[in-house]
């Protein structure tokens, strides 16, 4: 053989493997460019959510985009549909499994739609075990400078960071249904990353105009990463992202969460916990990501501790008339209820009317004696103020004699560095109280502007104290026990 054929030979050996790689395992850092050939096109802006008592005003008319492009290389054919069949495994004790590694074609970065087909099928009680990529299929990844980061947003604008895998369709859900997704197991990657967008998002923007992103090792025996020298955090992995189909058709960002669940970003939702969300199409249609080792309560600097799962495994469940409005998550001590809005103090009211609604259903009391129980043994939080629309979730107490966390500090205290703040607006309070921390980081900890940011968005817990129509407490505690230095 001709060294030149040789060669060519040769090429296009390393450019199937190549090709296969990507194919199998989603892992592989993938280039803008390439991006561009299977990237839909800039999605028209979503309709502005309806008030929450309202019927869902009709969405715009969406454009029509391609399906997902299949994988394809040079001098070669596409490799075709996969065989759903092959998708589903013995596990030792005779039971079934449906495998979904996170690919391409299995996988949509940043936008949900309802008529988007379904990557996997799967029946009311079925296990479905899946893989998830990190933002922008997988280019956020360590070596990925803040300016390329950036450049993501940038260049795509109109879509969310997140890479989804999905959707799965479940058989027996329909409108009017509850889907029950049990969060069984979670396996993180070995590395996450926490970044600060330049000037772009995140809640303070116009102060940390420059940007920086921090790369972390996962030490998954441990379960604890280390942030800075002498401060290491514990892992507690949630998915960031866990939602069904919208009702209204067309192409949305994935940042917003909603009804549908979506971009809640609420830290207990861990391994052994549930997730409740209404059902609003045929299908359910079921999507994850944004995957998270760890998060603060607020999220503030936009990103939590940012992975991607090697394994997600998930029991998916279809419940049948017991409608619910909107989604509740189930843990081992308590039932946890949310809202969402652009206007913190609209997303505590809806919080507020999802806690009372629940406790009086599980007391069996007058929503007016709901309500002031729910002072004393509802622990409400600051979810996030970064994802369009801002999260209040609360937790409330399985057991009706026992009663949720009320530590509402004002002042530091033997376990928490402590910043409050009242004011008659919920955003202010909220703002002042975070960057009080913030501000309290750098002077008393002497930690960095932007790894003070970083910090209080992976670490510091923001507790919603005592509300009046003219006094809303927040309390943004962090505690004290991160700085291991001194036990080292």
């Amino acid at each position: 053989m001709r060294r030149r054929d040789f060669t060519k030979l040769a090429l296009a050996g390393a450019t199937l493997l190549s090709r296969i790689a990507v194919g199998a395992y989603g892992a592989l850092l993938i280039g803008t460019a390439a991006l561009a050939q299977t990237s839909p096109p800039t999605p028209a802006p979503a309709a502005p959510a309806p008030a929450v008592s309202a019927p869902s005003a009709p969405a715009p008319a969406a454009p029509q985009f391609p399906p997902t492009a299949t994988i394809t290389t040079p001098g070669y054919p596409g490799v075709g549909p996969a065989d759903s069949k092959l998708r589903v495994v013995g596990v030792p004790g005779g039971k079934k499994v449906h495998l979904l590694p996170a690919t391409l074609e299995t996988t949509q970065w940043g936008w949900f739609d309802n008529a988007q087909p379904p990557v996997l099928r799967v029946h009311s009680g079925d296990t479905v075990v899946l893989e998830t990529m990190m933002h922008s299929h997988n280019q956020i990844v360590p070596g990925t400078t803040i300016e390329q980061i950036k450049k993501t947003r940038t260049d795509f604008p109109g879509r969310g960071p997140h890479t989804l895998t999905g959707p799965i369709y479940i058989e027996e859900a329909q409108p009017g249904d509850v889907l029950k997704v049990t969060i069984n197991k979670i396996v993180p990657r070995a590395y996450a990353t926490n970044f600060n967008v330049p000037g772009m998002f995140g809640q303070f923007p116009s102060v940390y105009s420059d940007g920086q992103v921090k790369y972390m090792y996962l030490d998954l025996d441990k379960m604890t990463t280390e942030f800075l020298p002498g401060i290491v955090l514990p892992i507690r992995p949630f998915p960031g992202t866990l939602a069904v189909a919208r009702k209204d058709p067309g192409r949305y960002s994935s940042v917003p969460p909603g009804e549908f669940a979506g971009n809640m970003d609420i830290r207990d939702l861990v391994a052994g916990t549930m997730l409740y969300v209404p059902v609003h199409v045929p299908g359910a249609l079921l999507w994850t990501g944004d995957s998270h080792a760890g998060q603060g309560n607020g999220e503030v600097n936009l990103t939590a501790i940012e992975t991607a799962y090697k394994e997600f495994n998930i029991t998916v469940e279809v419940i049948k008339g017991k409608p619910l409005d909107f989604p509740r998550i189930e843990t081992a001590k308590s039932w946890i209820t949310m809202g969402f809005d652009q206007d913190m103090n609209k997303a505590w009211a809806q919080a507020k009317a999802q806690t009372v609604k629940f406790l009086a259903e599980q007391r069996k009391i007058p929503a007016e004696q709901a309500e002031k129980l729910m002072a004393s043994v509802s622990d409400c939080r600051v979810s996030q103020v970064v994802n369009v629309k801002k999260g209040v979730h609360c937790l409330n107490p399985k057991n009706t004699r026992d009663k949720e966390d009320m530590e509402r500090p004002t002042k530091e205290t033997p376990k928490y560095l402590v910043s409050h703040v009242k004011d008659a607006d919920l955003n202010k309070a909220m703002n002042e109280a975070s960057m009080g921390m913030i501000k309290l980081l750098e002077s008393e900890k002497k930690i960095a502007r932007l790894d003070a940011y970083g910090l209080a968005s992976v670490a510091m817990d923001c507790r919603v104290g005592a509300m009046s129509d003219t006094e809303k407490n927040v309390h943004c505690l962090m505690p004290k026990s991160i700085w291991v230095a001194g036990k080292r």
